[in-house]
């Protein structure tokens, strides 16, 4: 321990100090080593600090960032160090290192260290030791890092695209296929992205039935690109073992696989006397091969370089395989520079296949497999049904689609005036029924909807089977438009509300009250349920309403000593006042207030940045992104938050191409 401290201060001290003051630093940083990493930094993790206080935290805003999960102990030490930033060098005792996480000066965390206790004392004694330091300044010679490399597999949406477009199958055959996970937001994340058992035999169970439907009465798709002269003609069988492969792999084959799938052809044609048959086996192994499964990713292979950027083009922008131009584009050399690159980007933009593959980001975005799949209580809820879920999607779609392709002021998405309405949906909202389905309306002055967070979609999204939940709508917010990581409840606490009587019957922030005035869940629940309570006008399914009815049915024994035999109904005042933890100046009444909150929030316009950001490379973004994020953020603002900018802000940046000219 003692001989890695050494080496690695003194590596990082080359060239940052004279020879005396880095002899000091390396001294007293070495020796207070064990007491930051060994001692104090186990505290800070056992109080949820890193949770809070990284690029995704609720306290992202802040100066303090705490290395990674997987930092290493030299990485660690560093960061302690860093600490002087938040000390007074001259009384170290009042330091915001030691006020802040015990709450003796304002925390939006509350009191993650008891105040008095022996893991206060070990951050007194840090600072003390930090007064002694002299300021590190930072180098300028900082080598720079880069992303790391991937490996992801086709989407289920994406396998139904790409065998769709590949052999004109429009049966989606990864319907049927597991559940997908969501992880970071989206579906599309190498880290949720395991092969199981389950989802292998799913992938060879379509193969077969998909190789047997493009051959069933022949060559009905054309996908053979020759007639052949009979079931061993080489030449015709060789020309499409190379085409097939080169539109299947999304790349050209290698000598040594195209031989390997000719003699394959050759033996099925002839064991069969079927030159189509000989094809349909080829079609078969394919599609079970991984490299039809899964993305050929810039950076993995240097020389399938241009094949890699095509697919990442693609299936960003388009969500299904490259199509002949772009492989040809490829094929030449014509992807190496980014004024190349995005001549295709835009070439891509142009077509509707993009307006698809951006619609099935915001459906992943704003989970719309959570409303596909939901349950309301059919005497609360009677009028909800598949067909208004469907009014409800096709609402946010229409709007999202406006402020892309039309090229709005994409913070509009919180902030519209006006919305895209069916005549159910009118009705839920109590407006005059639109001039046609989905028309574009405006929306009434006295009305408190706006944006994506007045819509049904949002509010029944974060609802729950018998009545809204504050909760879920703060932590979606926190989650989905602030790219925030709410900490997890401690193990072992109690999350149930007090139960509902007739003798006291409460409304939601009544109840939830129980959540704030505990010491064990305030700290997580004020950062998200004075959020949703700023929408409690609205219910479970987007209806407005002035008060919450409560109804309390009665309990087993009163049913059985017929003392209460019906529920009973309550209706209570609402209070709607809502704010942002952490968020100066955020306090709200509406969803149209809160709209205009987040839309001038330079978290929350980072938060688009990064979300769609994530959808493109696969992955969360990491330290070494931060440049290309902030040049994306830059980008977006600059062209007034046009999202078309912002897509190709992000496909020309270095993390999704792998490094470009």
């Amino acid at each position: 321990m003692r001989r890695f401290c050494l080496v690695g201060q003194a590596f990082s001290l080359r060239g940052a100090f004279s020879p005396a003051s880095g002899l000091l630093l390396l001294a007293l940083t070495c020796q207070a080593q064990d007491l930051f990493t060994e001692k104090l930094y186990p505290v800070l993790e056992n109080a949820q600090c890193r949770a809070c206080h990284n690029d995704n935290g609720v306290a992202s805003g802040t100066r303090l960032k705490f290395p990674t999960e997987k930092a290493t102990p030299n990485q660690i030490t560093q960061f302690g160090q860093r600490l002087r930033a938040f000390i007074n060098p001259n009384k170290p005792e009042d330091s915001l290192l030691v006020h802040k996480p015990t709450n003796r000066i304002a925390h939006t965390g509350g009191e993650r260290i008891k105040q008095g206790s022996e893991e206060e004392k070990l951050l007194q004694t840090w600072a003390m030791r930090l007064s002694r330091l002299p300021e590190a300044p930072v180098s300028a010679n900082t080598a720079r890092a880069t992303g790391p490399h991937i490996t992801r597999r086709l989407t289920h949406n994406q396998y139904n695209n790409t065998v769709r477009d590949l052999l004109g199958d429009e049966s989606r055959p990864a319907s049927k296929f597991p559940t997908e996970d969501f992880v970071h937001g989206f579906t599309n994340q190498a880290e949720g992205q395991g092969m199981s058992p389950l989802l292998a035999e799913a992938y060879n169970r379509a193969a077969d039935k998909l190789a047997r439907n493009a051959f069933r009465g022949g060559d009905t798709n054309r996908l053979v690109p020759c007639k052949p002269a009979g079931p061993t003609d080489t030449a015709c069988r060789d020309r499409f073992v190379r085409e097939f492969g080169l539109r299947a792999f999304r790349r050209a084959l290698r000598p040594d696989e195209a031989a390997r799938y000719s003699k394959l052809f050759a033996m099925e044609a002839t064991r069969t006397n079927d030159f189509f048959k000989g094809a349909q086996v080829v079609v078969e192994a394919m599609l079970q091969s991984p490299n039809f499964l899964f993305h050929l990713e810039p950076g993995i292979d240097p020389a399938q370089r241009q094949y890699a950027i095509a697919n990442r083009l693609s299936y960003f922008l388009w969500d299904t395989m490259p199509d002949s131009a772009l492989l040809q584009a490829a094929a030449a050399g014509q992807l190496s520079t980014k004024a190349q690159i995005r001549t295709q980007i835009e070439r891509l933009m142009d077509n509707p296949q993009a307006k698809s593959a951006m619609e099935e980001f915001l459906a992943q975005w704003l989970r719309y497999d959570r409303l596909r799949t939901a349950f309301r209580e059919v005497r609360l809820y009677p009028e909800f049904s598949s067909e208004l879920v469907s009014s409800m999607l096709e609402e946010t779609r229409r709007l999202f689609d406006h402020l892309v392709w039309d090229d709005r002021n994409f913070l509009e998405f919180f902030t519209a005036d006006y919305a895209f309405l069916s005549p159910d949906l009118a009705q839920l909202y109590g407006f005059p029924a639109p001039p046609e389905p989905f028309a574009k309306v405006p929306l009434p002055a006295n009305n408190k909807r706006g944006g994506v967070l007045g819509q049904a979609t949002f509010l029944s999204v974060t609802g729950k089977p018998a009545d809204s939940s504050p909760t879920e709508r703060g932590l979606f917010i926190r989650e989905h438009f602030l790219c925030q990581i709410v900490p997890p409840p401690p193990p072992g606490v109690n999350t149930t509300l007090p139960p509902l009587s007739d003798e006291k019957p409460m409304n939601n922030r009544q109840r939830l009250q129980a959540h704030l005035a505990n010491p064990t869940c305030s700290g997580c629940h004020k950062l998200v349920d004075p959020i949703g309570l700023g929408f409690e006008n609205f219910d479970a399914i987007g209806r407005y309403r002035d008060k919450q009815l409560i109804r309390i049915y009665p309990t087993f024994d009163e049913m059985k000593s017929k003392t209460k035999t019906r529920p009973t109904e309550h209706k209570l005042d609402i209070d709607v006042s809502g704010y942002i933890q952490g968020m100066p100046n955020s306090q709200f009444s509406s969803p149209k207030e809160a709209g205009r909150v987040l839309a001038s929030d330079p978290g929350c316009q980072k938060c688009i940045v990064k979300m769609l950001f994530r959808y493109a490379v696969g992955r969360p973004e990491t330290e070494a992104d931060q440049a290309s994020i902030e040049a994306a953020l830059a980008d977006f603002r600059s062209s007034q938050f046009r999202f078309k900018n912002l897509i190709i802000a992000i496909a020309t940046s270095e993390p999704f191409l792998g490094g470009a000219d």
